[in-house]
């Protein structure tokens, strides 16, 4: 294999792969369930990791941007509540982390990375951005694994009819 090859087989795994493993088991409603209620403990270590850093992150950009506005003889009340802003958003990434709360805390991340990429520090920003969506996403995966699981069990109840038919629609012309 070409070295772009090695590269791109061990990022992404080719779909005609088998895997050795054995696989997925059909988990219960309950299971599912269960992880969709509280982030599992890999994904509460990330959010409580990543809160520090984003803290810290904020302190080292707030600083920036007011030791700039200082040279350029800009407002600096701007960047101070941006410090807040920054501040606030990585307590609130610390306390989704805490209370394993997946979504909050994918929001949070994502708004932060949002934040501190529109004012053009990209690199800082679009980690954030793409754990928050990693957050999100995996909370979306689970959602449909939810709903596939009881798709199978029953079907929603339908409403009543009385065994009447629908009224025909009064706007409706016929064709001639």
């Amino acid at each position: 294999m070409t070295r772009w090859e090695r590269l791109k087989y061990a990022m992404v795994k080719p779909d005609d792969a088998r895997d050795d493993a054995d696989p997925p088991e059909d988990r219960s409603v309950d299971e599912i369930q269960a992880d969709i209620a509280q982030a599992n403990d890999k994904e509460r270590a990330i959010g409580l990791i990543a809160a520090p850093i984003a803290a810290l992150v904020g302190l080292i950009i707030s600083s920036a941007s007011i030791d700039y506005a200082r040279t350029h003889h800009q407002s600096v009340t701007t960047y101070d509540e941006l410090t807040y802003v920054l501040l606030g958003l990585s307590v609130l990434m610390l306390a989704t982390a805490w209370w394993r709360k997946r979504l909050f805390l994918g929001i949070s991340l994502a708004l932060y990375g949002l934040a501190v990429f529109n004012l053009h520090y990209w690199g800082f920003g679009v980690p954030f951005v793409m754990v928050g969506a990693w957050y999100l996403v995996r909370g979306y995966r689970l959602q449909q694994e939810l709903k596939r699981a009881t798709a199978g069990d029953s079907p929603r109840p339908r409403a009543r009819t009385n065994g009447a038919r629908p009224r025909t629609n009064k706007r409706y012309t016929p064709p001639t």
